[in-house]
């Protein structure tokens, strides 16, 4: 038994109406190809005025709540956004619909200033899939010359400690990029500190600041890696157990942590003052420990140390909400937060609690930020000013015509695009990666063995 598979036989009126029905794609795709540069250069100007910046932890978590997009592709639209503002050529030709969107995000990946006119012809003579093997072999060179460059610096690591011919010890050294800016920082907090400490010793004797007007900046250095050493020396090289290392100790009156309005302290187990709202905050889901002083200040007593929030309705919480409730965030890990605290009187309990990451729970409590629950149960937040901040928002009007909505906008600023506008001039040959890298790349002879070559493809 024979089957036959139904033949079409094309007839010239097929033909040109399937030619006509393959240009208005081709038109079409360069018309959004062009409003994609448009819309790249809102998403570049807000994200650099800080738009996104009200309640939100960056560009592409707000671009992921406002107009839908998955918070991986939001990312991606914010990083070409970004990469076109210092690539000219490659925004202008995706902004007159000569490269596709996809093209265009590939050749940011590696385009740079002193790149971006070979690469651009790279995207006009290609296809989308010789775009992406170009980028993935050069991509290959750069992460070549970058591990050279690691293990270059890795290898000329040096500290040598000696000591001079007048007995004073000599430090010279190289330090690996991230080991120094730990270094600096470290001297920074000792110079601090020992700033701090010579003031407290001038203000007891009733001194100016003698030392610290004759101490050049190479001298206070060098004191501060004395107290570095001495530190390290005094603590036994030993920073302390993983609970008592991370813990941080807020000492807040009981009348502020209800009103932030009333007086009273709110400070760091140094002293150091912080916010009345900051302790409100920490306070929702931490160990809590109650101490009473008498009329002299004195401590009378000390309570046990509790949660705030007990481990069985901590699991509760989290089974519930799955994570960060604000609206178009969705971190899984989060802070339990009261939404009555608990120092007002509100109840530690399922219905008062809602999962917060810690980013938005310091928005509810520091930027003014408000959520409450409704009678059906469902959380609502509200902006500062009050305005409803909604789990989704009102999508965007759209007019009837929108295709002819894009075209008449881009007929008013005249530009004419065709079906062949976005065309490469590839003409059916076979790509050789290696020997375009070789040809491409400014440091391509010099990262890849002679003679080797990528296959045709």
């Amino acid at each position: 038994m024979q089957s036959h598979a139904p033949s079409l036989v094309p007839t010239p009126e097929r033909v040109a109406a399937l030619d006509r029905l393959g240009d208005e794609i081709a038109v079409l795709s360069a018309h959004l190809d062009a409003a994609t540069a448009r819309l790249l250069d809102l998403i570049r100007e807000f994200d650099a005025r800080g738009g996104w910046n009200s309640g939100f932890r960056s560009c592409a978590a707000w671009l992921s709540w406002r107009v839908g997009l998955d918070l991986g592709a939001a990312r991606e639209r914010v990083r070409v956004a970004r990469a076109l503002g210092t690539l000219p050529l490659l925004a202008e030709a995706l902004a007159r619909g000569e490269l596709s969107y996809a093209k265009v995000r590939a050749l940011t990946r590696v385009a740079t200033p002193e790149t971006e006119a070979r690469l651009l012809g790279v995207g006009r003579a290609g296809t989308a899939a010789h775009v992406e093997r170009i980028v993935r072999g050069w991509r290959r060179v750069d992460r070549r010359a970058e591990a050279r460059e690691c293990a270059l610096r890795h290898r000329n690591r040096a500290l040598r400690v000696y000591q001079d011919e007048d007995g004073m010890v000599v430090v010279r050294g190289r330090l690996e990029p991230e080991i120094g800016a730990l270094l600096m920082q470290a001297l920074a907090a000792a110079r601090e500190t020992l700033y701090q400490r010579a003031r407290v010793a001038d203000g007891e004797s009733g001194r100016g600041h003698v030392s610290e007007e004759t101490s050049s900046l190479a001298q206070k250095q060098a004191d501060a890696l004395a107290l570095l050493a001495e530190t390290a020396l005094h603590h036994e090289l030993d920073p302390g157990g993983p609970g008592e290392r991370y813990q941080v100790v807020v000492h807040v009156d009981a009348p502020v942590l209800a009103d932030p309005e009333q007086p009273g302290q709110s400070v760091l187990e140094d002293g150091a003052r912080v916010f009345a709202e900051t302790s409100q905050r920490l306070a929702c889901d931490a160990s809590r420990v109650v101490m009473r002083h008498d009329e002299a200040g004195r401590v009378v007593e000390i309570g046990a140390r509790t949660r705030t929030i007990p481990p069985a309705l901590r699991r509760a919480l989290l089974h519930r909400d799955r994570g960060c409730r604000f609206p178009g965030c969705g971190v899984r890990v989060g802070q339990g937060h009261h939404l009555q605290h608990w120092a007002q009187g509100g109840p530690t309990t399922l219905s008062n609690l809602a999962t917060l990451c810690r980013r938005h729970h310091r928005a509810v409590h520091e930027e003014g930020f408000q959520v409450a629950r409704g009678p059906d149960g469902a959380l609502r937040f509200r902006w500062p000013d009050g305005r409803a901040l909604p789990e989704v928002p009102v999508p965007a009007a759209v007019p009837g015509d929108p295709v002819g909505a894009l075209r008449a906008c881009h007929d008013a600023q005249g530009l004419r695009l065709t079906a062949r506008t976005a065309c490469p001039t590839w003409l059916g040959e076979g790509l050789n990666v290696g020997w375009a890298i070789d040809v491409l790349h400014p440091l391509a002879q010099n990262a890849r063995p002679w003679g080797s070559s990528e296959g045709e493809g």
